[in-house]
């Protein structure tokens, strides 16, 4: 991999972006192209299924040995073992107050455990102070693999190189939701990620675009992503998310699959608690020019002077106009009217709830007396750090 910053770990500069054409994406996405020169035809080819879009600068970990499904399950949100070859799933590792520290996707093939991350350097060295005495090897393969995104929902076949489906935002086994309208609208979106050896990224392009396809970039896949309401690790995570406020109980977390650390919490918000913050979708006043950038400040438009939350992403829709995704807090109105930003920089926005105002599942339990609520939150669990003080 040539010197160039790509993740927030890594450094990288993809070779695609010596296209004619191509500029280059800032922050989480350095080192791969924005997009090829025309983001719109960029975008519609992806909602049609015919583009490829560069994700090079992710990093993917590999774990071999014959513990490293059921060590990979105790140590994260997500139930890895007995999971069928091919089946994908998204993963998390917590704090142990139940903050996300690490995420990746997940998929077996049989032999190996691949994770694609935007952390590699972080997750393999979190993982190698984990293995103790378990039969498994962790390795850093970044520099060998690569990632192609298609706006596709198909599983590798046996001969085909791995492939990574997106379950969003499928309710997977032993999640929930706290999104509470009928239809999801990202279940129009379709997306996976195919590892290809490095050293063949070019002509793994070239045959996709041979084949009538076209080269998207992080500009057109950001703004599916957040028309999807699909949080991002690089993007919506601080340093106190949850993922109940991101409604990432639907992939990423399983709600029965026993202790690990900061389940506790996880149990606690989830069953008698609610979360903090909420993700919302932003619809940003289009009649100016001005976009907001990430981190940019929300506030009421009846209220200015009281901030509420942040940006977290914002993209330029072919249809929708400038979108946002943004973590407000829980109790703010979900009618309210925003402004994104400060000074000759505000946009009026209107928001989408993701997470819903009143910060229940649609399954939480219903209240029980005291000899129940221990169970309910999660006591007795002894992962490290499982417990809070």
């Amino acid at each position: 991999m040539t010197e160039r910053s790509v993740t927030m770990e890594t450094t990288y500069l993809s070779p695609l972006l010596a296209r004619n054409g191509a500029v280059e994406a800032d922050g989480p996405d350095l080192g791969v192209a924005w997009h090829y020169g025309d983001p719109v035809a960029e975008q519609r080819a992806l909602i049609e299924g015919r583009a490829v879009v560069d994700q090079s600068h992710l990093g993917v970990i590999s774990v071999t040995g014959p513990d490293r499904t059921s060590w990979l399950t105790t140590l994260g949100t997500q139930v890895i073992s007995d999971t069928p070859v091919g089946e994908s799933q998204e993963w998390m590792i917590l704090s142990p107050q139940g903050r996300i520290e690490y995420v990746a996707n997940v998929v077996d093939d049989g032999t190996t455990t691949w994770l694609v991350t935007e952390q590699p350097e972080g997750l393999r060295a979190h993982l190698e102070k984990m293995r103790f005495m378990l039969r498994v090897e962790i390795t850093d393969v970044s520099s060998e693999w690569a990632a192609l995104g298609e706006p596709l929902a198909t599983p590798g076949a046996t001969h085909e190189p791995v492939t990574w489906v997106d379950p969003w935002p499928r309710i997977q086994p032993g999640g929930t939701t706290y999104h509470r309208k009928p239809e999801h609208p990202g279940v129009k979106r379709e997306w996976r990620l195919v590892l290809v050896p490095r050293s063949d990224l070019m002509a793994a392009i070239a045959s996709r675009l041979d084949a009538g396809w076209m080269l998207a970039g992080t500009w057109a896949a950001e703004a599916l992503r957040i028309e999807a309401l699909r949080p991002r690790f690089s993007r919506e995570v601080d340093a106190t998310a949850l993922p109940h406020e991101y409604d990432w109980l639907r992939t990423a977390v399983h709600l029965d699959k026993g202790c690990y650390r900061g389940q506790e919490t996880v149990a606690k918000v989830h069953n008698v608690g609610r979360p903090p913050r909420r993700l919302t979708l932003l619809h940003l006043d289009g009649s100016s020019h001005a976009i907001p950038s990430a981190g940019a400040s929300i506030r009421l438009a009846s209220n200015p002077d009281s901030v509420i939350g942040h940006v977290t992403s914002v993209s330029r829709h072919h249809e929708l106009g400038p979108i946002a995704l943004g973590l407000v807090k829980r109790s703010t109105p979900e009618d309210a009217a925003l402004i994104i930003g400060a000074d000759s920089e505000e946009v009026s926005a209107t928001q989408e709830a993701i997470v819903n105002r009143d910060g229940e599942s649609v399954d939480r339990p219903p209240a029980v007396g005291p000899t129940q609520k221990g169970l309910l939150m999660g006591k007795g669990c002894d992962a490290p750090g499982g417990d809070l003080s």
